[in-house]
């Protein structure tokens, strides 16, 4: 059974929108999400923001059904999803061509990188095609999802809370046509934890790679990087963890293998790639022991293998772990450069500084190759000026030991926060102010304050003090974090978010509060490598290696080096920046336990994060406010349609224009209020009453258009695919006198407009062929069904009684079967007058149909096959036809046998079952190698509305169904003359009966009247005799110019010119008629 994941049942599962709450407190909040994380619904709404829980276990409603299902849907049409807020923002883009952004924010295990992967696949499962460039809109896709194993591969990791956890953030830019094809992109990346390369912390991972690399190389390669099982490297051993739930390192390997083929990294790079990893694992094996006051290599044997996989002397990479190239003077003044000998300590902290220079290299290295793909496959379209951008980063940590990573992870995140706070809180509160909306101000805290202690210059925070100390200390280690602290404390400790503690600081973060340990703070900062290890990796004779140190160092460089705090506070401004052109979205990822357990809930970690993520404000805002707020101009641009008045555009006074669309939807003027320049909706409902009508709109038009531009469009396929249709059976199967010449339409179901075949089949199938069908049974009971083809399959439709869920006890259709092209075995047809075919499935059971326009389903089958699966479908044309049924729990399956045999005294086919055999009689049909008339091919393609017949009661119901929707090509042509020669004769009518011509009559005149009035008039020539002809079958009129009959009746055939459609007379009432119902009368 499916999924049930749809449900309306509050008391169980919680509201889906918390702005319904009855009660806006954290307790209400939190009661709520649980009712829906226990009932495995991890999605909630705060009117348009999104909030998500980690389920901690897959979950069934992410499949291509819940993708068609979103896709061009209304945002509460459905229940919460993140595909409805992908699709959203999409759309926004699209319609209103505004660039849009998500913001995904939470702690650390909380679901943001696997929310971002959704939108992503998302986005490139419904974006635009690219027409003409449908190649280059492929490949860019290609490229957006299968970077995704690679990224993560090298940069995500086991931690204690997440085992696949973001070590970087990226912010990934898609570019888009303004037809909604992507057509380009880039990825900017933010603080990789490099300090992880040396050393992952108890029960925690290195980075993924080294797994991949240690356990999935195999043969040659695995010998060539001297690979060998994880717990042979210290920096991956000092953990003792290899395994991570979840994860299949071998598989990944193959995955980011293939990403890196996708990206354009060339077999030479990947093995450069390999070789530095591998170079990284065994430079982490190289131990020291201390000879004095100096350090010693504990094993040469350790350093020889590094030094092959990187290319260098393994005595010069001896010499560069073991001291260090001093330099004094300078600065204008003379310089010196020493070797200084380092202790074992310092050796083992060159040692990790080079591994993790090699690695953040390598990782920048990889983003480039990504973006570089993405450019070359972009290079030839057209500028572009749409943007989808989607933010995932680190989140919010809080460790026993927190150093300067976790301070830099959470001074981007407060950031984030205050962004959020900005757009959500107060900028939409000062919104209603600005426009003298009426309002009552909610209070919230703002983080700003928190975010100035860190990054503020003046006066100077956290970030501005520990940048001079690194630059007054530059070329001093010892002493520097105590100074750090000694400043810190004297320029901020009245601060009331900051507490100072001896090697200690404490900062009030809106997450909570977090003890940061000084130890290694200026350190970490200098964002410098120790020039003689920049000069060893450029002595290598790899030329990937010295590509990734491209340094130039001059002795008298007198500018201040760069630190990690200046780039990443400019880094995070340019993303502020970025975000705040963009529309953006939220999603909030809560985490409900540190067990990684489904269903485990924590109510005080759950009711902490609500509380520092204001959702309890936010709600509150959304509550009083207004859902939806626009200007004048672009509510006009996007409703105009909705009335006669305002469309295309409206050229008066904004207000009255306004006031025409609210009133054409009747909406309450409580849900509405214009402001100075914008005007506001207050409920979602309202906005969605607006969306519907609009959508309606357009809808109704789009039909008009896409019939016409079809019809035109499919004209000449229709022609030639008639022409196959002879092909297939000519000189293989007699014909019908009326299917010789007919016209093919293809869909005689009105499956476009058929929104419960689009929802079985799939939203954006293609349907070259649909029609009814009788399917029959093992005794040859005939079941009516719907038969669809589309580009790879078959499906069968059905009705059937629902025996449980919301809709048991009705009678809903359904896929009987869907047939794959690639299952089909053949198909089989007589060679006689009948509309019978097998269609056999050799796994499985075969099918036994009846169609009217089997020639054409058959041709439509054959091509879309043939085009599918590179082959042509087999046809047999036979008379004794072999079958297997199908095998239920009380019948046995087998094969059984139809035979059909011609009897001219069979008006219509003769049914006969006995057993295992059934025996067709049918009529002889027209000759084998009957071909459609010249003339009809040529045709022109102009035809009456489908006819509805009721349905018939014969086993020819399906039969009468189908033709009653067959309306044959010369059908408009008939009605144009019909109409014109009644035009003509009602001009004649009136002629006769008006008053004669004006002109002076002479007395000879007037005699020869008198004359002609004595006379008697000739006697009355006897009437025509008219052909006449019997209905085969029942027909009821949908225009007023038809006429209705029931099988038996006899018509009176007044024109039959119309290779389609007779005039004829019947009790009395002229019209027209089909000609394939009828047979004529002798």
């Amino acid at each position: 059974m499916a999924f049930q994941w749809s449900s309306k049942n509050q008391a169980q599962n919680g509201v889906e929108d918390m702005v319904l709450l009855s009660k806006v407190t954290d307790d209400q909040i939190t009661d709520n999400l649980k009712k829906r994380f226990m009932t495995d619904l991890m999605y909630t709404y705060i009117g348009s923001s999104l909030v998500v829980f980690n389920p901690y276990k897959k979950l069934g409603y992410f499949t291509e059904k819940e993708i068609d299902i979103y896709h061009g849907s209304a945002a509460y049409e459905n229940p919460p999803h993140i595909y409805a807020l992908a699709d959203k923002m999409f759309q926004s883009m699209v319609t209103d061509e505004e660039n849009q952004c998500v913001i995904i924010s939470g702690e650390s295990g909380a679901g943001k990188t696997e929310s971002a992967k959704l939108i992503m696949n998302y986005i490139a499962a419904v974006s635009g095609k690219g027409g003409s460039m449908n190649t280059l809109v492929e490949n860019i896709k290609q490229i957006i999802l299968e970077s995704n194993p690679l990224l993560e591969s090298f940069g995500n990791a086991k931690t204690l809370r997440n085992n696949n956890s973001s070590r970087f953030g990226k912010y990934f830019e898609i570019n888009f046509s303004r037809g909604g094809a992507p057509v380009g992109g880039k990825i900017s990346n933010f603080l990789l934890e490099k300090s992880r390369v040396v050393g992952p912390g108890v029960g925690e991972r290195n980075f993924h790679i080294f797994y991949q690399i240690t356990m999935a190389t195999t043969g040659q390669l695995k010998e060539n990087l001297g690979m060998t099982d994880p717990n042979y490297f210290h920096y991956l051993n000092a953990s003792r963890e290899y395994k991570a739930d979840g994860i299949d390192d071998k598989q990944e390997f193959e995955d980011m293998k293939r990403a890196m083929e996708v990206c354009n990294i060339s077999k030479q790079d990947q093995s450069s790639i390999f070789e530095i990893l591998a170079g990284i694992l065994h430079l982490g094996n190289v131990d020291f022991t201390e000879e004095g006051n100096n350090a010693a290599i504990a094993d040469a044997q350790t350093l020889e293998f590094p030094a092959y996989l990187l290319g260098v002397d393994s005595k010069l990479l001896e010499g560069k772990l073991l001291s260090r190239l001093m330099t004094t003077g300078g600065f204008g003044r003379r310089s010196s450069e020493y070797n200084v000998p380092l202790n074992a300590q310092q050796a083992q902290g060159t040692r990790d500084a080079l591994a993790k220079a090699l690695y953040s290299r390598l990782f920048d290295w990889i983003i480039a190759a990504v973006n570089s793909a993405l450019a070359t496959v972009s290079a030839g379209a057209s500028k572009q000026s749409l943007c989808l951008g989607v933010l995932d980063i680190f989140g919010f940590e809080i460790f026993e030991k927190n150093g300067f990573e976790q301070f830099c992870i959470n001074y981007v995140n407060e950031r984030l926060q205050q962004i959020f706070i900005e757009l959500t809180l107060k900028s939409e509160q000062e919104e209603y102010m600005r426009e003298g909306i009426q309002w009552t101000p909610i209070e919230y805290f703002n983080n700003k304050v928190v975010v100035d202690l860190i990054e503020s210059k003046r006066p100077p925070g956290v970030m501005a003090i520990l940048d001079d100390v690194c630059f007054t200390m530059h070329a001093v280690a010892e002493g520097a974090d105590q100074t750090f602290v000694q400043k810190l404390d004297g320029a901020v400790s009245q601060n009331r978010h900051y507490q100072g503690m001896q090697q200690h600081f404490v900062i009030k973060h809106y997450a909570g509060d977090v003890t940061y340990d000084c130890a290694g703070f200026t350190e970490a900062n200098k964002d410098t490598l120790f020039k003689d290890l920049v000069q060893l990796m450029k002595s290598t004779n790899k030329p990937f290696i010295r590509n990734l140190f491209p340094e130039e160092y001059e002795d008298n460089d007198r500018k201040r080096p760069t630190t990690v705090s200046f780039k990443i506070r400019n880094q995070c401004q340019e993303l502020v920046e970025t975000l705040m052109k963009c529309t953006p979205s939220y999603v909030r990822c809560i985490k409900p336990n540190e067990t990684k357990r489904s269903h485990d809930w924590d109510a005080r970690r759950v009711e902490h994060q609500v509380r520092y993520l204001n959702l309890k404000e936010n709600i509150k805002v959304r509550r009083a406010g207004f859902c939806y707020r626009n200007t004048f101009q672009k509510f006009l641009k996007r409703f105009a349609i909705l009335t006669p008045e305002t469309f295309p555009a409206w050229s008066g006074n904004p207000h009255d224009g306004i006031k025409l669309i609210m009133n054409s939807v009747n909406m309450d003027a409580k849900e509405w209020q214009l402001g100075a320049a914008k005007v506001f909706i207050k409920s979602p409902e309202s906005l969605f009453l607006l969306e519907e009508q609009r959508d309606r709109k357009y809808h109704s038009y789009a039909i008009v258009i896409q019939r016409a531009y079809r019809r035109w469009k499919s004209r000449k396929y229709f022609l030639e695919m008639r022409k196959k249709a002879a092909e297939v059976v000519y000189g293989k199967k007699e014909r019908k006198r009326f299917s010789v010449n007919r016209e093919f339409l293809g869909d005689y179901l009105g499956y476009l407009s058929n929104s419960i075949l689009k929802a079985l089949v799939g939203k954006n199938e293609k349907v070259f062929f649909a029609d009814f069908v009788q399917k029959y049974d093992r005794k040859f009971k005939p079941t009516q069904r719907e038969f669809i083809i589309t580009e790879n399959s078959i499906f069968i439709i059905g009705v059937e009684k629902q025996a449980s869920g919301p809709n048991k006890g009705k009678m809903l259709k359904v896929v009987k079967r869907k047939i794959e092209f690639n299952e089909i075995g053949s198909v089989s047809l007589s060679t006689k007058n009948d509309d019978f075919f097998v269609v056999h499935i050799p796994k499985e059971y075969d099918n036994v149909l009846e169609n009217l326009f089997k020639t054409e389903l058959i041709t439509v089958l054959s091509e879309k096959y043939e085009l599918h699966l590179k082959r042509p479908l087999k046809i047999d044309f036979v008379d004794s036809i072999k079958y297997s049924v199908k095998k239920t729990t009380w019948q046995a399956g087998g094969f059984q046998e139809l035979k059909f045999i011609a009897d001219s005294t069979a008006k219509q086919p003769l049914i006969k079952h006995s057993g295992k055999t059934t025996e067709i009689r049918v009529a002889p049909g027209m000759p084998k190698d009957s071909r459609p008339n010249a003339s009809t091919l040529m045709q022109r393609e102009t035809r009456r509305p489908q006819a509805q017949s009721s349905a018939p009661a014969n086993r020819f119901a399906n039969a009468a169904q189908a033709a009653s929707k067959f309306t044959p090509p010369a059908a408009a042509a008939a009605t144009s003359s019909l109409a014109q020669s009644g035009r003509a004769a009602s001009n004649n009518a009136v002629r006769a009966g008006g008053s004669p011509p004006s002109s002076n009559s002479g007395s000879a005149a007037n005699l020869a009247n008198a004359a002609a009035a004595k006379r008697k008039p000739p006697p009355v020539p006897p009437a025509k005799k008219l052909p006449t002809c019997r209905a085969l079958y029942d027909y009821d009129a949908t225009e007023a110019d038809e006429l209705s009959f029931k099988a038996g009746d006899t018509i009176t055939i007044i024109n039959s010119d119309d290779p389609g459609w007779w005039t004829g007379n019947l009790n009395g009432k002229r019209g027209l008629f089909p000609m394939n119902y009828v047979e004529k009368l002798a």
